[in-house]
């Protein structure tokens, strides 16, 4: 269904591209197949090679099938283009169309990636060139071009430095996905703008070296390696917050509803899991912090020092932050499982009887300041509905400013709320770098 309507949003634009298209006779000269000296079709061939680029830019098409373009795009009143297989091969032989199964494979190793290259260059790929069609994929190079300056323009947006790593999974989220990825990067290996890193360590980290300048990227070095870890570390734990922020959000509100409706046990159960999810985020915002100094502090060396030093630094901050990797890695399975205690004991406390349930002070505190929240949410609604009225019959209202309002208002957020504010206000001038700085 999705390709009959992307085939059908194709062939609108072509009408309103082509305006003589749907001319009987234009449209059978066009329909031939190419025939005689190459002078009697060559303007045919130009005017098929301009609207294939056309609409590939237009649409943004960058990985297709061949079968696609013919049955697809340039399919009219059951007939296609008898000429399109050789305006294909033309284009293919041109340097317009890539075939798939011709670009590297990043995650290829060293001696694959050579073969394929110098298969390429002695043109053993293209000994087959009637076998175009029946290949599944092909790459527009004009559209490979655009996406890939379009991902070093976004990387430079929220880098400083030249050159940066970022994770595999983020290189995919800014291509587009895993598959355009994987042409994206081809490319930019094939120019010399980015080398493909991969370690195993406890499971396997893949990632990206980009140059954001006019130079070819750097050589790969063991502190790309340590960066890498760093990065895909920070994109675990901005995870583990996200999830967290969540459950913190839905236990919020749903002590807030058991509250209005009179119901303190279940209220109080949801305080208890405000204050376990607000311990696990302080937890995970202490070790993302480390990690953001460790990669701040890396990617300023890079700017005052030569890349020697640079490395110099970064390891000596490392150290002195006391960045262990395994103790990383069995932090974050420890957050992990406070997900899972969590879980734990709410179900734990909806089979404990009400009086059985502790009232520690934390809880009360927290229980009371949902009170008072839901307070002033009632009295905003009464000074909110009294206004209105008001208003409607023309009276002069006078605006409610009295001490025990303000009072209540100042208290709306949550302890918890406030700490995550002032962790985010430190997050936020340097969350933009965190997945991208490196080391040229």
């Amino acid at each position: 269904m999705e390709k009959e309507s992307k085939g059908s949003c194709v062939r609108e634009f072509i009408r309103e591209k082509v305006p003589d298209w749907d001319d009987e006779v234009v449209a059978t000269a066009r329909f031939k197949a190419f025939s005689g000296q190459k002078s009697d079709w060559e303007p045919r061939y130009l005017f098929w090679r301009d609207l294939i680029l056309t609409v590939a830019r237009q649409f943004n098409f960058l990985i297709i099938k061949p079968s696609e373009i013919k049955n697809q795009w340039f399919y009219r009143g059951g007939l296609t283009p008898l000429c399109l297989d050789h305006v294909l091969h033309l284009m293919y032989t041109g340097g317009d169309i890539i075939r798939r199964s011709d670009m590297l494979d990043p995650r290829s190793g060293q001696l694959s990636y050579m073969f394929k290259k110098l298969s390429n260059l002695m043109g053993t790929s293209k000994k087959n060139p009637d076998s175009l069609l029946r290949d599944d994929y092909i790459v527009l190079a004009c559209v490979l071009q655009d996406r890939a300056a379009e991902v070093i323009k976004c990387l430079s947006l929220s880098s400083w430095t030249s050159s940066c790593i970022i994770t595999m999974v983020k290189f995919q989220n800014i291509c587009g996905g895993p598959d355009e990825a994987t042409v994206i990067l081809s490319y930019l290996i094939e120019c010399g703008k980015a080398k493909f890193l991969s370690k195993e360590k406890k499971e396997l980290l893949e990632g990206v070296k980009v140059s954001l300048s006019a130079t070819t990227v750097p050589g790969i070095t063991s502190l790309d390696y340590d960066i890498l870890h760093l990065v895909w570390t920070a994109e675990k734990l901005q995870q583990q917050l996200d999830v967290i922020d969540q459950r913190y959000d839905v236990s919020k509100q749903s002590a807030l509803v058991s509250l209005k409706s009179g119901n303190r046990k279940t209220a109080l159960k949801h305080a208890r899991e405000l204050k376990i999810t607000t311990e696990s985020r302080e937890k995970v915002a202490s070790l993302f912090n480390r990690v953001e100094e460790v990669l701040n502090a890396i990617a300023d060396a890079e700017l005052t020092k030569t890349v020697s030093e640079a490395i110099q630094i970064g390891a000596r901050v490392m150290k002195e932050h006391e960045v262990n990797w395994d103790q990383l890695q069995d932090s974050l399975q420890e957050l992990e499982a406070s997900v899972d205690i969590q879980k734990q004991v709410a179900n734990a406390i909806d089979s404990v009887p009400s009086s059985s349930i502790p009232d520690d002070e934390d809880i009360e505190e927290e229980f009371k300041k949902l009170e008072l929240e839901l307070t002033a949410g009632q009295i905003l609604d009464a000074s909110t509905s009294e206004s209105g009225v008001n208003i409607a019959t023309g009276e002069t209202v006078a605006a409610v400013c009295d001490d025990s309002l303000s009072t209540a208002l100042s208290n709306l957020k949550l302890v918890e709320e406030t700490e995550k504010e002032n962790g985010n206000s430190s997050h936020s001038k340097r969350k933009s770098k965190i997945m991208e700085v490196g080391i040229s």
